[in-house]
Parts: C-alpha cells; sequence; structure tokens
C-alpha cells in the first residue's frame, strides 16, 4: 500500500526556474516509487515533501506544516534544499529561515556537496540526517545533437532569471569579445538585462524546444555565482557540449570539473582560444529525472520509514 506525501509546491507549466522541473518530476514519477500524492492536510499524511519553506501562491509553508506535525507527531518531513541568499547577492534572506527549519526538518537532501557546506558548516546547523543528490533532467530532450556547422566557434548559456548574478559581467564581456574575435558567436537564450550588441538572444523556451536549440552548440559558458546546483548547467552537460563555469560558481564547479572553470574573464578568453586543442568531459554523470527521482525515494524509505 502506497504511503501518502504532501508537496509544498505545486508545478508550474512553461519555462521556469529549475526548481519547477524537479517538482514536476517529482509529480510524475512518485506513484511508482510508492508514494500517493494528497493535495490538502488530511489526518493521515506520512510524509510531507518541503520545496521552499516560504509561502507563495504555489504551496503552504514551513508554518502550515509545522501546525499540521504539531497535531500528527508521525508525519515526516523532508526538505530538499536548492537555495541560499549568496546566490542573489543578498544578506538574511532566506539563510535564516533555512537555518531555523534544521530544527524540525527529518531528512535534508542538498542539490550539491557545496550548498550542503555553505548551510552546514560553521552556521549551527540543528540536523545531522544530511544528504546530496544532484538533479536530473528529460535526457530525451537535452541529449547530443548535430551541430550548427556553420564554421565558427558557436558559445551557448542559457537562464530563466535574469539576476545579474547569473553571470551578466561575463556574457556582456563575451558580447564584446564576439565583435573582435568573428571566429566565435554567442547565444543568450532567456532573459537578461544585458543590452547586448553581437549576441543572438533566444527568449525564453523549456523542453524539448530548449533541448533541441540547446544541443546545436559547441560550447558552454556560465557565469553564474555561489549558485546551489545549476540546471542550466545539468542541462549543457546532459547535451554533451564541453561546458565552463566561473571558478566561483558554487555547485556548478562540482559538476564542470574544476578544470573547466575560470576566475576571470581573461581565463575564459584563453580557454576559448585553446577549444581546438581540448576534448572537455565534465565531471557530472547525468541522470534521467525517474532515475533521479527514484535515488530521493529509496534514501527517504532508508532513513524515514
Amino acid at each position: 500500500m502506497n504511503k501518502k506525501m504532501l508537496i509544498n509546491r505545486s508545478p508550474v507549466e512553461g519555462p521556469w526556474g529549475g526548481g519547477n522541473n524537479f517538482v514536476k518530476a517529482l509529480y510524475l514519477h512518485a506513484k511508482e516509487n510508492g508514494f500517493d500524492i494528497v493535495e490538502d492536510f488530511s489526518e493521515d499524511i506520512d510524509l510531507i515533501f518541503m520545496i521552499d519553506p516560504r509561502y507563495d501562491s504555489s504551496g503552504c509553508s514551513i508554518n502550515e506544516i509545522l501546525k499540521y506535525k504539531l497535531l500528527n507527531p508521525k508525519v515526516k518531513i523532508a526538505y530538499r534544499i536548492n537555495e541560499c541568499d549568496a546566490r542573489k547577492g543578498l544578506k538574511n534572506d532566506i539563510d535564516p529561515l533555512i537555518n531555523a527549519c534544521s530544527n524540525y526538518t527529518d531528512l535534508n537532501i542538498f542539490i550539491s556537496n557545496w550548498i550542503k557546506d555553505y548551510h552546514t558548516v560553521g552556521k549551527n546547523w540543528k540536523s545531522e540526517n544530511n544528504h546530496v543528490i544532484y538533479s536530473g533532467t528529460n535526457t530525451e530532450h537535452f541529449k547530443e545533437n548535430i551541430k550548427l556547422n556553420n564554421g565558427k566557434i558557436n558559445i551557448v548559456t542559457h537562464h530563466w532569471s535574469d539576476n545579474p548574478m547569473k553571470g551578466k559581467d561575463i556574457y556582456d564581456q563575451l558580447d564584446n569579445f564576439c565583435k573582435n574575435n568573428k571566429e566565435y558567436t554567442f547565444t543568450y537564450i532567456g532573459r537578461t538585462k544585458s543590452k547586448f550588441k553581437n549576441t543572438k538572444v533566444i527568449k525564453p523556451t523549456f523542453g524539448q524546444d530548449l533541448g533541441d536549440i540547446l544541443s546545436q552548440y559547441d560550447v558552454y559558458v556560465s557565469g553564474t555565482r555561489f549558485d546551489p546546483g545549476p540546471n542550466h548547467i545539468i542541462e549543457s552537460i546532459a547535451c554533451n557540449i564541453p561546458t565552463y563555469a566561473h571558478i566561483d560558481s558554487g555547485g556548478a564547479v562540482e559538476m564542470v570539473g574544476e578544470q573547466y572553470t575560470f576566475k576571470d574573464f581573461n581565463e575564459l578568453k584563453f580557454l576559448l582560444k585553446e577549444l581546438k586543442n581540448v576534448n572537455c568531459k565534465n565531471s557530472l554523470k547525468v541522470n534521467d529525472w525517474h532515475v533521479c527521482i527514484k535515488k530521493y525515494f529509496d534514501l527517504i524509505k532508508k532513513e524515514l520509514f
């Protein structure tokens, strides 16, 4: 008999942040892993899966979850942690709340070792049940494809968020680089505050359309900073595109491998010039969503039930 699970976020259709892809996959694969999803606080929930402790229109907050647990102490709380203040250049916006949640959660699953250390090392973190599982992707959408083959080295990046911490400074310099280096092109997919002059901009897209576009490019550059476990990196590596990330990119460093990082644009420029002589094989082995979700539920059943 399946256990009952409440997820405190609902999936959003259309192009959205990487966390939404996880929520959709969780809804899709819960039943096959032994959990039936309930939509409200019924009296016999076995597991509350917390995606975000804050309240918004797509779900309840940690406050409602704790009220339910007070009346139903047997319910378990699993928390997938993919957020921090640093990635948005903020201070004391979400970090103190995440830390406070460690007093109450039964299982914490971080999306990278970097974000696990960020929250637990020297931060008076209360919970001892902490694990790391990387996100997955739809490997039917994101896979190796025929390249543009236009005689140039075609660089790409993609972001849903237009926060400058996603790497605006690097992308602005890439735009200028392509002006003086005609053997390169740069394409930006998604939302941006940059005013590019030499860059092709493609509006936000997702799923099969995004995979078809992304996989045509020769090299991927991410300028993101302090990113817990960036979905754009996972999608790029799934397309078997040589993928480079800023040394301060947080979880992205362990995904691409330190030898595929740069500390500033001069280092990136050198890497781009050497591309023809490099066979880039990034560190991360990307799992399809059904494999990723099974890892979550296997861990939940082992640790909580």
